[in-house]
């Protein structure tokens, strides 16, 4: 592990476990604005992002019993937009924080109240990882609420505030936080629906199952979790600056869709792809039919965004589920995030699992039994996959 991923590791465990210490520590660094979003908020703000989008490709959204799941072109967008909305509402709420520091008795200092902005955010970015399984999205909420007690330590500590001061100080902060999200996400969604290129079949999907897995998350692995971010955080950064995208062309992508399944025979085609402020991704997808049973295979490569999807695997994410007529289970196998659902009375169902901590292959629709899409997701082979991912 370099210096760098140590630092950012030893710094997040700190802030998060030991606040009391670690603020006295951060206030006497000389650190310059751009070295703390290079070493930190780059990389950490990416994690609820990046767990997002997962969550969304694989699982969907449910609302009143229906699943709702964008498509992968148009939830890359989305990311991408979060992603830097994520990044400027730091410099926001530190502008915030220094412009209040006179009114309660305190010293304006801009990379002082970036440093506030940024470390106490770290409770909600690393809650983020919570996001691959969108029904546990709440409780990362809940757990992000730390943060406004990282917020109490250090806004007086670094702000040089009168420490009688410092709960008007705080409660100030977090008002004005709560609207600057608030925004933040109304634009984040508005911005979403306005520059998402279209869809190959369409938007969104629907099914009738409302998907409400359980889980656990080891946080125990942090270090992975910050390998991952730094490589991601380095290809969106040569890919922000004008370098060739890392992803595979729709093309090349589509190229390795086969020309049936079996007694499938393959009817429709179609690729895409995004890239947009460091991250990008492609994506392609067949329609296979064999009488009344159909089967869609999908294969997205995530590229930058790829490298954070051993988030996943680094994170062991896990849930099962079981219902009268059927099942739904994600589990982590050789370090891949595998997800699977079955309905026995209608024989939909679906699979997906993530490749190379890159690529992810999907196939769904209505056939005989599971096995039917385990098979046809196994047709592109995952050493092909991984000799593209290097």
């Amino acid at each position: 592990m370099t210096a760098i991923q140590q630092g950012l590791v030893d710094r997040a465990k700190n802030i998060l476990i030991t606040p009391k210490t670690e603020w006295p520590v951060i206030d006497a660094e000389p650190r310059s604005i751009g070295d703390i979003y290079k070493s930190y908020v780059l990389i950490l703000a990416a994690i609820p992002v990046v767990a997002g989008l997962i969550g969304n490709l694989l699982f969907g959204y449910s609302v009143m019993g229906m699943t709702f799941r964008m498509s992968p072109v148009t939830a890359i967008s989305s990311a991408v937009m979060q992603y830097l909305l994520s990044l400027a509402s730091v410099f926001v709420l530190a502008l915030i924080i220094d412009a209040l520091a006179p009114t309660f008795g305190g010293t304006k200092n801009q990379t002082q109240a970036v440093k506030v902005a940024a470390y106490s955010n770290t409770a909600g970015w690393v809650a983020g990882i919570l996001m691959i399984l969108p029904q546990l999205a709440p409780i990362a909420g809940l757990l992000g609420l730390y943060g406004f007690y990282l917020l109490y330590l250090g806004l007086p500590l670094l702000m040089r505030a009168p420490a009688e001061k410092a709960l008007g100080y705080t409660v100030v902060t977090v008002i004005a936080a709560i609207l600057l999200f608030l925004v933040v996400g109304a634009i984040a969604a508005t911005a979403g629906r306005l520059f998402a290129p279209a869809a190959p079949y369409g938007d969104v999907t629907m099914s009738g199952t409302m998907a409400i897995p359980g889980g656990t998350v080891d946080l125990d692995k942090l270090n992975d979790a910050a390998k991952q971010a730094e490589r991601a955080a380095k290809q969106m950064e040569l890919s922000a600056k004008g370098e060739p995208s890392a992803a595979i062309s729709p093309s090349e992508l589509q190229a390795l869709l086969p020309a049936s399944l079996g007694d499938y025979k393959r009817t429709e085609i179609a690729s895409s792809g995004a890239n947009a402020g460091g991250l990008g991704g492609t994506h392609a997808e067949a329609r296979y039919e064999s009488g009344e049973n159909n089967i869609r295979l999908e294969l997205t490569d995530m590229a930058a965004a790829g490298a954070l999807a051993a988030l996943g695997g680094a994170m062991n994410v896990s849930s099962n589920r079981e219902t009268a007529t059927g099942y739904e289970k994600t589990q982590t196998v050789g370090g891949r995030l595998i997800s699977e659902k079955w309905d026995n009375q209608s024989r939909d169902g679906s699979y997906s699992e993530v490749v190379a901590n890159r690529f992810m292959v999907s196939a769904e629709g209505r056939v005989a039994d599971i096995s039917e899409l385990k098979r046809a997701t196994a047709t592109i082979p995952a050493g092909r996959l991984a000799a593209l991912s290097n």
